[in-house]
């Protein structure tokens, strides 16, 4: 497992995204990153903060930044939550783990005292040279894109 710091460089990525589309961190150099990881598609949590950055998303471009949303699910998965929620945000389909596992936030999780392996919801932001600026770890979704948002644009300026 690894575990990221502030100051760090960002580790590339490489993985489909909803629309057929293929996203790599180095492909974004020059450009502010948000990245952040959420368990599940159409989940009640996940639903939430990916309706919470697409309200934000025009804030985000004007402070150059894009904003790319991470999960195991399959692209044709992100693409129904995608439609189903009018989401503008892209939406990585890191469906073999690579991503979850370079930014440590595929993780042990405790249910009903069962225990199982998910996702941490997580926020990396990543500034245009590929530094990670700043990490949200273990994210409460009330009020999360407005405290990015302002992080971003406090990044830009």
């Amino acid at each position: 497992m690894t575990t990221l710091s502030e100051g760090q460089r960002a580790p590339d990525f490489d993985m489909p995204t909803d629309g057929g589309g293929t996203i790599r961190l180095s492909d974004l150099a020059g450009k502010i990153v948000v990245l952040y990881f959420y368990p599940k598609d159409n989940t009640p949590g996940c639903t939430t903060e990916a309706i919470d950055f697409s309200a934000h998303a025009a804030a985000f471009a004007e402070a150059g930044a894009v904003i790319v949303g991470v999960s195991r699910d399959s692209a044709k998965k992100h693409d129904n939550f995608k439609s189903k929620h009018d989401l503008k945000v892209i939406l990585g389909a890191d469906t073999e783990g690579k991503v979850t596992e370079d930014y440590g936030v595929w993780i042990k999780k405790q249910m009903y005292g069962r225990e199982y392996m998910g996702i941490q919801r997580a926020t990396f932001l990543i500034d245009s040279a590929g530094v990670i600026q700043k990490i949200w770890p273990k994210v409460k979704v009330k009020g999360h894109a407005e405290e990015v948002l302002a992080e971003t644009r406090a990044l830009s300026s």
